[in-house]
């Protein structure tokens, strides 16, 4: 296998990061060490990034929310003199393979909803501070804060400047968040993004591109005073400690296969799919919150969703041949709910609170995942409440019927529960239940008078829950069939097909961010106008423009 790229790291091992907490006020500096690149062949100068430093910033903000509960704002500001940061590294971008740009460009996305949705998730919100050069991928930065504040000197300036100077799109939701959250015009907009230079000090604020632009020597002071101002506004409760996050039991077999304590990983080369093997909790619900609290990282649902989201981490970026993904889980799916009911009983609580909302974003990490994906319901399994969303999120869901000759598991049975009407909504806005059902929407008032109920086959497809139920005759022949038949399809069209067909009703920032953004941009990431030998990524920085086909298509 190439190098093994690893989503695991911690403040120890930070080289383009550091973090200054001050009571309810975390001063979060981007520092990029240029000569600690993920790859080799490019320097990180002006504080551009690469995927390795995203993973460092997802690390920060995942530890903000669960090691810090006691931050209120976080002021995420350079660590260098007239560069806020110059964006993705256009090196890295014009020599990285198609399809890590494309990944690269997705968790970086991922990373920025995660911080921008801290605010409403968690009560902290994130202040960007510029100063100097803040173009590209360092203002899709900025755009994702919940507050921009710019120094008004000769030098700072926000900018999009892809479409002119590198025939691409700014790859982290910067035209649609100027578009649907900062609700630039659309003519200034379509200005802003054809110009190198960027727009600077009051321009800036009038065209709504940033929310204050302060002189120079009044910078810092005018920063810090918001950054009180706004924690002391916040509604979120006082916290003095949270829970350290450690590293996680992992390890990795020569056949790529990963083993965690709580999540399996089984690869198949020769039918290109992966295995994901969930197991429940063999040990009852702790009593309180306190209990909760004093278990750390190795509470049953926090460990399980940072496994999973490790898991599912690894195989989109070192396991790109890897085309369908086929979620398992077994245990005792009573066991499951006692410890989900302890959470959603103190949903008020912030670590059940935190532990809720990081199950939100796992599960739209699943949902914009570029593989085909099953879920099989069998016998001694545990698609309860939160798990049950998995069955929701995939593409195909397979169910046992009856008994099974030699299987003495408990009997497939599916389970819902609260979570899985409201709190764990899509990027749409809509749950997956209100999504799969959209052109019948009684029929989730219907299942939801099933609450708690252990469905059996017949009833979950009744319910319209699962996609088809099978009897041990025919459970091995049809899976079979629909795993050999997946892995036939061009992986170019089930992407297209599956991303199509997984976002259904309305468009929100968020989809059209995954959806249509990153589709565009996979496309221009293939054509010779931006990455070909005389496109303008292979000649940036030479002095000589790309040499484009004017075709229209």
């Amino acid at each position: 296998m190439s190098k093994i790229i690893d989503f695991q790291t911690d403040p120890s091992r930070y080289r383009h990061w550091r973090v200054e907490y001050d009571g309810p006020v975390a001063n979060l500096f981007m520092d990029v060490d240029e000569d600690h690149g993920l790859f080799e062949g490019y320097k990180l100068k002006l504080n551009s990034y690469d995927l390795g430093v995203d993973i460092e910033l997802s690390d920060i903000v995942q530890r903000m929310r669960f090691e810090h509960p006691e931050v209120k704002t976080v002021v995420m500001q350079s660590g260098k003199d007239k560069v806020f940061c110059a964006g993705a590294n256009i090196r890295m971008l014009g020599g990285a393979e198609h399809s890590h740009k494309v990944n690269f460009c997705k968790f970086t996305n991922e990373t920025r909803n995660t911080f921008e949705a801290a605010e409403e998730d968690s009560g902290q919100k994130y202040i960007a501070a510029v100063k100097g050069a803040c173009a590209g991928g360092g203002y899709e930065l900025a755009l994702a804060c919940n507050y921009i504040l710019l120094t008004d000197d000769s030098t700072s300036s926000v900018a999009l400047p892809e479409v002119p100077l590198l025939a691409v799109l700014p790859g982290t939701g910067g035209l649609t968040r100027v578009t649907d959250k900062r609700k630039v015009r659309r003519d200034l907009a379509d200005i802003f993004c054809s110009v190198e230079e960027g727009v600077k000090g009051k321009r800036a604020v009038d065209w709504r591109l940033v929310d204050e632009a302060v002189p120079n020597s009044k910078f810092d002071a005018v920063v810090q005073e918001r950054a009180k101002e706004f924690a002391a506004a916040s509604s979120k409760a006082d916290v003095e400690s949270g829970i350290t996050l450690g590293p996680l039991d992992r390890t990795i077999a020569e056949d790529g296969s990963l083993t965690y304590s709580l999540v399996e990983v089984s690869i198949d080369r020769d039918a290109r799919k992966a295995s994901i093997t969930l197991s429940g909790p063999t040990e009852a619900a702790p009593g309180d919150m306190d209990a909760f609290k004093a278990q750390g990282d190795q509470a049953y649902l926090l460990r399980l969703a940072r496994e999973l989201d490790d898991a599912i981490l690894h195989l989109r970026l070192n396991e790109m041949e890897i085309g369908l993904l086929v979620f398992r889980t077994q245990g005792n799916p009573d066991t499951f709910m006692s410890h989900e009911a302890l959470l959603l009983d103190n949903a008020d609580h912030w670590l059940a609170n935190e532990v809720l909302v990081y199950w939100k974003r796992l599960l739209k990490r699943i949902d914009v995942t570029s593989r085909s994906m099953t879920a099989l319901v069998e016998h001694g399994s545990c698609f309860a409440g939160l798990l049950a969303e998995i069955l929701w999120s995939v593409d195909r869901s397979y169910m046992m019927e009856d008994e099974f000759d030699g299987d003495n598991r408990p009997i497939a049975a599916v389970t819902m529960s609260d979570a899985n009407f409201g709190m764990m909504r899509m990027g749409n806005g809509l749950t997956r239940l209100e999504t799969r059902f959209l052109g019948e929407p009684e029929s989730v008032d219907v299942a939801r008078t099933r609450l708690g109920e252990k469905l059996e086959a017949d009833e979950a497809n009744e319910l319209g829950l699962v996609t088809m139920i099978l009897d041990d005759i025919d459970w091995d022949d049809e899976i079979r069939i629909f795993m050999e038949e997946r892995a036939s399809f061009s992986p170019d069209a089930m992407t297209g097909m599956e991303a199509n067909l997984r976002f259904a009703g309305p468009e929100t920032m968020e989809t059209r961010v995954f959806g249509r953004l990153t589709a565009w941009q996979n496309w221009i990431f293939n054509r010779p106008n931006a990455v070909g030998a005389d496109g303008a990524l292979q000649r940036y920085g030479t002095g000589v423009r790309g040499d484009y086909n004017m075709e229209r298509v």
